[in-house]
């Protein structure tokens, strides 16, 4: 039979001394890590109509599987279910959202719906309608005419670009780097110029104007349509798989090869349009320079759109600097003592033609960007 563990406790006298009587140790902090994390995020889990977008909301926070596991879950999308479970929303708004049936879509909103989507496609078309008659016009005029329609065909094509950047798929509605811009506008004249420069100094000028074309700009004026619709694609089915998607890892399983899928159409999409473009205008346009350019444009707006401007800016920075600092080496090497400078660019003008530097400079900086694209962009965090 097992001994009781007794305790005595003295008379009280006036000669007893005090007996201390040990006090157990109060743990800090809840008994439920959770609790924690509730109040923290309490605003996104009031707000969420499912778990899947309190994982994101937790994943766009920085907390990984590795901080779930502090809180007793395996994963962040498993923290996130007891979060929607746990935490109340006013009057269960999501749930009856949830379990609400369908109502019919009214005619008159699918007929907007389509006005307006007509209207986006017209605004995408615009930028290769004015580039095409601004071209026409060059042609057909010299001298101070000439000149005035390059002019006001380059503000009209901007205004276009601008219109159709501003609606659809490709607007951008949070934080922008506004020197992006510039970075954009620099490319594009090279494009147009810079081949021309480039050959002039390997050549040991310029000794006058050098040439210029103006194919490969029609080419990704055109191009703004199918990125409109490209952008459009990856955007709904993103959306779409995170509304049937059972975990994070299972969504970016499936929006990474859609990212590489939705460049991949677009990719296709350019290469057509450059190649029509020069057989229509009857003019040569380097289909590699232009390819990678219009690749990386279209990488670094889809980071922008989905929130992450600053490696779109930062990937664009980087292929004009390789642009300018090519042409600048070629120009330090006719100081005395610095002929190996140029050597490098020389030899890849002379070896592939002075459009493999841009082409090299864009395919570089857009291959990060893609390398980028599907960590940032496979995440749920980035369609919420």
């Amino acid at each position: 039979m097992t001994e009781a563990r007794t305790t005595s406790v003295p008379e009280p006298s006036s000669s007893s001394t005090t007996m201390t009587v040990p006090v157990p140790a109060v743990r800090r902090g809840p008994a439920d890590p959770v609790i924690l994390l509730m109040h923290r995020h309490r605003r996104l889990c009031e707000g969420a109509v499912d778990p899947l977008e309190i994982a994101a909301g937790l994943e766009a926070h920085g907390i990984t599987d590795r901080t779930a596991a502090r809180f007793r879950h395996r994963d962040v999308f498993s923290l996130a279910e007891e979060l929607y479970a746990r935490v109340p929303r006013d009057g269960d708004r999501a749930a009856a959202v949830l379990r609400a049936p369908k109502q019919p879509v009214p005619v008159a909103d699918v007929r907007a719906g389509r006005a307006s989507s007509a209207r986006r496609l017209t605004l995408s078309l615009l930028p290769g309608a004015v580039s095409a008659l601004t071209l026409a016009g060059l042609h057909r005029t010299s001298g101070q005419t000439q000149l005035a329609i390059a002019l006001a065909g380059a503000f009209a094509l901007s205004g276009a670009l601008s219109s159709a950047l501003r609606r659809g798929p490709l607007r951008t509605t949070g934080r922008r780097v506004p020197a992006a811009g510039l970075w954009v506008y620099w490319l594009l004249a090279y494009l147009v110029c810079g081949d021309g420069l480039l050959d002039a100094l390997v050549a040991g000028g310029p000794h006058g104007p050098w040439p210029a074309t103006l194919t490969p700009l029609v080419g990704l004026s055109f191009a703004v349509a199918p990125a409109v619709c490209c952008a459009h694609l990856f955007s709904v089915h993103a959306r779409r798989r995170l509304a049937d998607s059972s975990g994070l890892a299972d969504f970016a399983a499936g929006a990474r090869p859609l990212l590489l899928a939705t460049v991949a159409l677009y990719a296709c999409a350019l290469t057509g349009i450059v190649l029509l473009s020069t057989l229509v205008l009857g003019a040569g346009a380097a289909l590699a320079p232009t390819l990678a350019l219009g690749t990386l444009l279209m990488l670094a707006r889809l980071l922008t759109v989905h929130g992450y401007p600053d490696p779109a800016a930062a990937g664009l920075v980087c292929a004009c600097l390789a642009e300018a600092l090519a042409c600048l080496s070629v120009a330090a090497g006719r100081i005395p003592g610095c002929g190996p400078v140029a050597a490098p660019v020389t030899d890849v003008v002379q070896a592939w033609g002075a459009g493999a530097v841009p082409a090299l400079a864009c395919a570089a900086a857009a291959l990060v960007l893609l390398a980028h694209a599907v960590v940032t962009l496979g995440r749920a965090s980035a369609h919420t």
